[in-house]
This record gives structure tokens, sequence and C-alpha cells, in this order.
């Protein structure tokens, strides 16, 4: 029976790609990419990857798998990511997935289908998006799948237009296509979570720090390299680009940043506090690792259940 994966999930800044290393080498394990901006090469500095360096040795999966040019897919994701658990488990290695990509986790972990897809019709939202704005495609998703409108945010142009893709080539809505809550992939999923203004700060230093590492060289050589939609409108990039263009002062870009980071991190800890099987962590905790280690001795011998049965989106520490 292959062991169960263990993943590493919660809102960024709290420290998964360190507490999954530390986890691999506790347990003999390797690494899985779950964060969908890390697949992109390149992609560094704004991505907080770790460096060889600090991967200590550890093997690390879909890291550096994508060109910036490329748009990342789900469905492409799931295959690749399934492929890498199956190799190592076939050698008999733990695998410990870390990301707060909340759809590609469950893309690994839970039954999820893929509709097919129509670039006219696609082509079609995507225009609307342009001309009315990604909240009146919003409203319309509202109307016609509340469900689904719920979990995915207004600003999300690209999940907005894919909902409405799919309901008018299916004709069903889009939110029953979307994962329940049950492991095609058996996992232990372990969140990480912090008080609101102390992970406030550490976003705001990790701008720092990214500005300090160099992130407006990257942001240059991937312009000049050419940036596909996803990478060019991600977070600490788009707002990188802008500075160099000059429509933002260093300052500005830096603020700017620092907020879309603290949206992305809400926005993430209601994801995955809506997953009743995730067991949350302080990452602030000096005994982080052994604690860890003792919800993965506990799942290996099925006596870890559903961390709730509370229906209700789980609150970050101390908000």
């Amino acid at each position: 029976m292959s062991p169960l994966v263990v993943a590493v999930v919660g809102p960024t800044a709290t420290g998964k790609s360190d507490l999954a290393v530390e986890l691999a080498l506790a347990l003999g394990g390797e690494v899985l990419n779950a964060d969908a901006l890390q697949l992109y090469r390149g992609m560094d500095v704004g991505t907080a990857k770790l460096t060889p360096a600090e991967r200590r040795g550890v093997p690390h999966h879909l890291l550096d798998v994508l060109d910036p040019r490329d748009e990342a897919s789900v469905a492409d994701y799931q295959a690749l990511a399934r492929a890498a658990v199956d190799d190592c488990h076939a050698r008999g290695v733990r695998v410990v997935a870390a990301g707060g990509s909340g759809l590609y986790v469950r893309a690994l972990l839970d039954h999820m289908e893929f509709p097919g897809t129509d670039p006219a019709v696609r082509a079609r939202l995507e225009q609307r998006v342009e001309e009315e704005g990604s909240r009146a495609l919003h409203a319309e998703l509202e109307r016609v799948d509340p469900t689904a409108a719920a979990s995915i945010g207004p600003r999300n142009a690209r999940r907005v237009v894919r909902a409405l893709e799919v309901i008018a080539l299916t004709g069903r809505p889009y939110s029953s296509s979307l994962p329940q809550h049950v492991y095609e992939v058996p996992a232990v999923q372990i969140g990480l979570d912090c008080d609101r203004a102390v992970l406030d700060e550490r976003v705001a230093a990790r701008t720092r720090r990214m500005f300090a590492d160099g992130l407006v060289d990257e942001v240059e050589r991937l312009l000049a390299h050419g940036m596909g939609r996803t990478a060019a409108r991600a977070v600490g990039y788009a707002e990188t680009a802008a500075l160099l263009r000059g429509e933002l002062t260093p300052d500005e870009a830096r603020d700017a940043i620092t907020a879309g980071t603290r949206r992305l991190a809400r926005k993430q800890m209601g994801w995955f506090g809506r997953d009743p099987r995730v067991h949350w962590l302080d990452s602030r905790d000096p005994d982080l690792v052994a604690h860890a280690l003792a919800l993965v001795a506990q799942a290996d011998a099925g006596r870890l259940g559903h961390a709730t049965d509370d229906p209700a989106p789980r609150r970050s520490l101390g908000s």
C-alpha cells in the first residue's frame, strides 16, 4: 500500500516550502510543487521559490516546467502531478506536496473533471471582459450558477470566463464539475496558519526582500523573453511591469504588491478554511516540525479523521 501524500497548504508567507523540506528530510520523501506560478521557469524571486541550496538536497518535482509564455492548465498539472506521485510511490518514496494554489491541490488529491474547451466561446467571453469588465460577467455567473460565483472572486476574470465557458458548452452548472471533499489520492493535509497582524508584516517583509533580491531585474528579463497572460498578471509581476513602464513609482509598486499579496493570503485562507480535512498548525510554533510529524504518524495509523465537522469556513488566527 502506498504511503499517504502529505500536503502542506495554507496562505502565502507562512513557511509552507520550508516545512515541506523538513518533513521530506524526516520522512525520506520528495517534494511536489503545488503552486501554479512556481511551475514557471525564471519566475523565482517573485514567487519566493526555494533556491537549490534551500532545498537541502531534497528532490523537488514540477518546479520550472513551463515557459512564462505558456498558460498553466489545471488539467495538465493534474496529469503531471499524479505521474510524479506514481513515480515516487513506485520507488517507495513519500510525497510531500506544498503550495497555496487551492485548485491545484484539489486537482492533485481529489476527483476532478475537466470539461472541454471551445476557443471561439472563450474568445467571445474574454472580449466581453475587456468591454464590460470582469464584474459584469461575474454578476452573470451569479445568476446562472450562484454556487460557482460564491467560490470565484469577481476580480478573477480567468476563472469567471472558464465557468461561463463550461456552462455554455455543457448546459450544466460549472459547480457540478468542481471537486468534492473526497480523496482520490489518499493524503493528510497540514495547514499553516498565522496571526493576521503577523502575517501582514511577513508579507511586507517578503516584498521588501524580493526587491532587494532582484525582482525588478527578474521581471525585466521575463518581459524581454515574453510572458503569457497568467504569468504577466501574477501578483508581484504585474506591479513590477507597471513600475518598469513608468506607471508606478518604486514605493507605489511595493505597496501594491504588499496589498495584493495580503488579499491573496485572505483568499487562500478562505479556500483552505472551507476544507474540513485540513489540520491546522500555527506557523510560529517552535515545535512545528514535531507537531506536523505527529499528525502524519496519526494519519498513517488511521487515527486521524476530519479536523472538524463544522461546515462553516474557518477564520484565520487572530481574525
